[in-house]
């Protein structure tokens, strides 16, 4: 429950006004203390009386709230809130939350918030999918705001595509979630290696992969959201980490990689190793770029250093978990890595499977001792991450 919780709801101009109304509803059944700030675009999709009556709080939405010309105390609204909620976020207050443009109550409450604030982008395909829709996005995760992702859908234009707000009922699912954490992962150091590794050929050409390192960052922020203390390795990457205590140690190749778990991975007490790193790497990189020549080119390569067996051989009373991704005889080459390795939990997923790899949704299979394994549905990498994390807590 929400019991004794302050929840500030922002609403700004979009379709999605109206479930902002059902997100208020569930805050209430969840014990939440709730109070809503709009802008005066959202108040032409829903009309700030249902919201009131809703919240059982007035609604602020002009900084001068009465004809007798009384003052709505932004700065006291920003200080009042446990947690400030800005569901649906459209292009434009996005905008404005990076920019600082204090046009209106709503963006005078966020500057003056000292609370975690998320945000709940709601908008059309190519607009969220434009390349300063991103960079803003970017902008905020950066500066420690939660974007909760909009999903996939039917859109009020007709089109079909990401954009749509996150249902109510999620929201508030994370909400609970985030002031009543699961707790057999407080205090514990988890080391996780996310993202490709880059083998360099020469100065400009490498060895990589289409990891984008989506899962791993999610991991790692799911992990610290439930109390541990967080190590992430990333390779190159433009995922972002939401939450601020989040170390990230950014490396490169394979052999960085190894170098900073090796360095970590004394006082960790649980590693999940979801990087895809390159088997091998080319034996002598050239010190300028290879010119065009023949016809046929080779390059010798070399194994790289095998990260997840040596967490095997080294884990002592540490939990481990690894990753497999297969193209043919999926769970025999899956247990055979699972033995090979002397992880305790293994990720399985296949690109056989529609939606699965390196997408936005996955599908997979998590092998356990004495010939467990649990098999789960195609779902977002969010749901993906939940899945793998109770997994662990419930062998823990």
């Amino acid at each position: 429950m929400l019991s004794g919780k302050k929840i500030l709801v922002g609403i700004t101009g979009s379709i999605a006004c109206y479930k902002s109304a059902y997100l208020v509803r569930e805050l209430i059944k969840l014990d939440a203390e709730v109070r809503v700030v709009m802008t005066t675009s959202s108040a032409e999709f829903i009309g700030p009386l249902t919201l009131a009556t809703l919240s059982k709080n007035p609604v602020a939405i002009d900084f001068v709230k009465n004809d007798e010309g009384e003052w709505e105390n932004h700065v006291e609204l920003g200080l009042w809130a446990d947690l400030f909620i800005i569901a649906p976020t459209s292009a434009n207050t996005l905008s404005k939350l990076v920019s600082g443009n204090c046009d209106n109550l709503l963006i005078a409450t966020y500057l003056s918030a000292k609370c975690p604030v998320w945000i709940a982008p709601a908008m059309d395909l190519d607009m969220f999918k434009h390349f300063s829709t991103q960079e803003n996005l970017d902008n905020l995760r950066e500066k420690g705001v939660k974007v909760i992702e909009p999903t996939s859908g039917e859109l009020a234009s007709g089109l079909e595509g990401k954009g749509r707000m996150e249902e109510p009922e999620v929201i508030a699912q994370e909400i609970h979630d985030y002031f009543n954490p699961k707790t057999k992962l407080g205090g514990k150091h988890i080391v996780i290696t996310a993202g490709p590794t880059y083998e360099p050929i020469d100065p400009v050409r490498f060895i990589g992969n289409r990891s984008s390192g989506t899962t791993g960052v999610l991991l790692a922020d799911e992990c610290a959201k439930r109390g541990a203390k967080v190590t992430l390795i990333l390779g190159p990457s433009n995922k972002k980490t939401a939450h601020p205590k989040v170390n990230v140690i950014h490396v490169s190749t394979a052999e960085e990689m190894f170098d900073a778990v090796q360095t970590n991975w004394e006082l960790a007490d649980i590693g999940i190793f979801s990087a895809a790193v390159a088997d091998y790497r080319p034996k002598n990189a050239a010190q300028e770029k290879i010119k065009k020549n023949d016809e046929d080119m080779s390059i010798d390569l070399i194994k790289n250093p095998d990260i997840l067996k040596w967490a095997g051989e080294n884990k002592g009373d540490k939990f481990t978990i690894g990753f497999a991704l297969e193209t043919e005889n999926e769970l025999e080459n899956a247990w055979s890595k699972f033995s090979r390795k002397n992880t305790d939990l293994l990720v399985l997923n296949s690109l056989k499977d529609e939606g699965a790899g390196f997408g936005e949704t996955n599908k997979i299979s998590i092998l356990a001792k004495n010939n467990k394994i649990s098999s789960f549905e195609l779902k977002n990498k969010q749901g993906v991450i939940l899945d793998i994390l109770d997994a662990l807590e419930e062998e823990l």
